[in-house]
């Protein structure tokens, strides 16, 4: 396939209806981005961020895993460089009214189902990359770092599947 690729809006443009955004931080692999956005789609999410460091989200790989949605949900890249994560880009959501969620174990983790945490009018759900995670830097820039409850000693999900469980669970406001 060849098609034209548009230049992308920018992330006030893509926010300024939003009241839940996701926003992804250095995921590498097609394949978790085309579900990401999948789940984005499926599950009320208003827009995909995605940073400098990530997977362009219209690689092949992708698009075919999203099964098109990438076409559907309204994204953009947060940051023209890495060096614009996160300080600029945080900045930049909380002067766009968001406040912003972690998606990260730490001692300060709030559980996904925390009240506060649906009575936000605009929040940014943070997603990290596979393995590592969210920076450091990321997490303390953070409003909130939210945790995932599990069971049976497992101590996480792969970002894809984490991101359907936060997004059907913050997506329903």
């Amino acid at each position: 396939c060849a098609m034209h690729r548009p230049l992308l809006p920018t992330v006030e443009e893509v926010c300024r209806n939003a009241r839940r955004v996701a926003v992804l931080e250095g995921i590498v692999d097609s394949t978790n981005i085309g579900a990401i956005f999948r789940s984005a789609a499926a599950l009320n999410m208003d827009a995909v961020l995605v940073t400098p460091s990530c997977c362009d989200p219209l690689c092949r790989r992708a698009v075919r895993v999203s099964r098109g949605t990438v076409f559907q949900v309204p994204w953009t890249q947060i940051g023209s460089t890495a060096a614009d994560w996160p300080e600029q880009g945080m900045q930049q959501l909380h002067d766009l009214g968001f406040k912003t969620a972690a998606m990260a174990l730490s001692d300060r983790s709030v559980s996904i189902d925390d009240e506060q945490l649906a009575k936000e009018p605009k929040l940014a759900i943070v997603l990290g990359t596979e393995g590592d995670g969210l920076a450091a830097g990321t997490i303390a820039s953070c409003d909130y770092t939210v945790k995932i409850p599990m069971s049976h000693g497992v101590d996480s999900l792969n970002v894809a599947a984490a991101s359907a469980v936060a997004f059907w669970q913050l997506g329903k406001q």
